[in-house]
Formats: C-alpha cells, structure tokens, sequence
C-alpha cells in the first residue's frame, strides 16, 4: 500500500532538515503542509526554507500560489490528493511535513462538512475583531459552543471567526458540523511529530526571529501593506511588524512581541498534535529510529 509519512511539529524544531535526510534516504518529494509557505509574496516572515536547505530535494506547495488567491484548508486538500495522486504513481512513499495541523488532517482523515457563509458576516466579523479584539470574540464562541471553545486553539482569530460564523449563520454550534467518519484514503498515513527540549526550542525560535529581522523582514512587511488585511498576514511573524510601521510602538517592542508570540505559538502547535492523540513522537536528531519506525510500517 501507499504511504504517507507525515512529519508534523512546531516552528523551528528542525523538520526541513530531517526530511531532507529521509526523502534522500527514501527516494522520494517532500509536500509542504503550511499555510503560509505555499505563498510567494511570505518568504522571510514564513521562514521558508531555501533552495539551499532543499538541498537538491524536490519540494511542493512552496510558492506555489499568490497571496491574491489565498488558499483555504479544502482548496489544500483538493490539491493535495490530486498531487499525491500523481507522485504515488511512481513513489511508495510521500513525505508530508508542516506546522499547520488542520491542513494535514484535511490530507489524511477529510475535513468536516461545515456550511458556505456569508461574505457580509465575515467582514462583520473581521472588523469587530479589530474593534473589540480577540476577547470578546473568544467570549461569544462560548457562549454559542462551549464543547468546542474547549479543545480549540482560542489564541487563533482565524478558527474563532471561522467557528462564530458557522454558529450565526446556522444557529447550530460549529462543533455539530465536525467530521465523526473518517474519509477514505488509497494511501496510509504514518503519522511522526519532532519535538525539543523546551529552553532548546524557544532558542532556536528567539534565533531564527533575529535572523529574519536581518534577512529583511520589517522591508518584507513594508511591501505587503496592501494585503494586510489577509488572513495568512494576521499571523506570527507579520502582525507584530505592521503596528511597529504604524507607530504603534518601538522597535524593542516589536522584538519582544515577535519572539514571545512565536514561542507561544509554538506551544500551541505541539498541544494541538499532542491532543491528535495519533502521532509517534521523535528528536529532529533521530533519523535511524525514524526510518525503522516508517519501514516496519510499510
């Protein structure tokens, strides 16, 4: 049967690398699974890698679309399957590896049947979320699903909306339209996510967020002005940089602002695929034992 091995985990913990090792080991093409990397305009502030630490290995969804055409999780996993479709004619094995969690269940299980909404309650919904902040969005969700406010990561202004609109526009809570069955697959999926030590990690991330400001990101920032409103640029990485152009606040605050949320969101990321509850867990530096887990499993 087809495999596909999914290498999951939070930001900066070393996964480029390693699937590089393993498609050279395994023979085979790496498909991104984040939001924001498919994206040529998001290079610095998305930590994309480079051709360099592609190192000869063919990657796909990087740059892939323009910001202009923004991509949603059921766009990515219509395209996916069609991609998977077409290198498992020759593979037996594709690496899926990324950050965005919901994208990869989209891939390996479907995504929920959740209904279309009204453009007019986005926008809505979008402009209270700059006028009132996050809390009070945060609030209403649990008011209208408190089941789902539960497990739902509420530091996330894209699942809050994305959750409310469902609930106004259909009077039923979001977590009603969340997918019980899993979908049909003609491949299997392995599921691994990297972790590290915690101090270990937030360093990794303190030092790659000074290595982006260096590379250019207040000028990448600069440049996306126009798309601000975007939903892949109200992310880590983006939305502490367009206050500090604003003068909203200094440069030292900018740092703090960066670097505090994107630990944090690291944190999130490896909440949310330890609460998947299916992933095996291994060290960036475990190659040997990642292989032996993978082909026992083929």
């Amino acid at each position: 049967m087809k495999t596909l091995l999914v290498v999951a985990g939070p930001t900066a913990v070393g996964k480029t690398a390693l699937c590089v090792q393993l498609a050279k080991e395994l023979q085979t093409d790496v498909v991104s699974a984040d939001s924001r990397q498919l994206y040529r305009e998001l290079d610095i502030g998305t930590a994309k890698p480079s051709l360099a630490e592609m190192n000869g290995i063919r990657h796909y969804f990087i740059d892939s679309h323009s910001i202009t055409d923004p991509v949603n999780a059921g766009r990515y996993e219509r395209e996916c399957l069609t991609l998977l479709d077409n290198l498992f004619q020759d593979k037996d094995v594709v690496i899926l590896s990324g950050g965005t969690g919901l994208y990869i269940n989209a891939v390996c299980f479907g995504l929920d049947d959740i209904p279309p909404v009204e453009p007019t309650l986005r926008e809505l919904l979008f402009s209270r979320l700059q006028q009132e902040g996050l809390e009070s969005l945060q609030n209403e969700l649990r008011q209208l699903d408190p089941q789902y406010a539960q497990t739902a990561d509420l530091q996330n202004p894209v699942r809050v909306t994305r959750a409310l609109e469902v609930c106004l526009t259909t009077g039923l809570p979001y977590s009603s339209f969340r997918r019980q069955q899993t979908a049909e697959r003609p491949f299997q999926s392995v599921l691994i996510a990297l972790e590290r030590p915690r101090d270990e990690l937030y360093a990794r991330i303190d030092a790659r967020m000074d290595a982006m400001l260096a590379e250019g990101l207040i000028e990448e920032v600069r440049s996306l002005q126009p798309y601000r409103h975007v939903a892949a640029l109200q992310t880590v990485g983006y939305q502490e940089v367009f206050p500090y152009l604003d003068g909203t606040y200094d440069y030292a605050e900018m740092v703090r602002l960066l670097k505090r949320n994107s630990r944090r969101y690291a944190k999130r990321q490896l909440t949310w695929f330890r609460n998947q509850g299916n992933y095996h867990w291994f060290g960036p530096e475990e190659k040997e034992k990642i292989l032996s887990y993978v082909t026992d499993r083929l």
